[in-house]
């Protein structure tokens, strides 16, 4: 199989992320988290370690919602109907974005914290 031109793939790329944010509740809510925490590491003028780690754990939320929708939708396709082995893979998958998104808060209580 060949491969799609370079800018066809990041297209691709950016469609996708555009996919979640029309799509994902929960994706919308993180991406606002996201640019809220952009406005206070300029507003607070966190140091650039600072801000390096909250970009990081930002993004680490949002790419494992994209994870997280992935596999929820890979397990409709394969099972459509209810059964508890997909709930389970779904309920984990879930639950990994639950630690990170818990982490990051904690992590941004612990950077802010010195700046307010």
């Amino acid at each position: 199989m060949r491969k799609p031109l370079l800018y066809k793939s990041f297209f691709n790329a950016f469609r996708g992320v555009l996919m979640m944010l029309k799509s994902e509740r929960n994706f919308q809510i993180e991406t606002a988290a996201f640019f809220i925490n952009l406005f206070l590491i300029f507003y607070l003028k966190l140091t650039t370690t600072d801000a390096v780690m909250v970009i990081i754990i930002s993004s680490a939320v949002l790419a494992a919602e994209i994870f997280n929708t992935a596999i929820e939708r890979i397990c409709d396709m394969i099972q459509p109907e209810f059964d508890r082995r997909i709930g389970f893979i779904k309920d984990i998958s879930a639950g990994a974005v639950l630690l990170l998104a818990v982490a990051s808060v904690i992590i941004g209580i612990l950077i802010y914290w010195k700046y307010i």
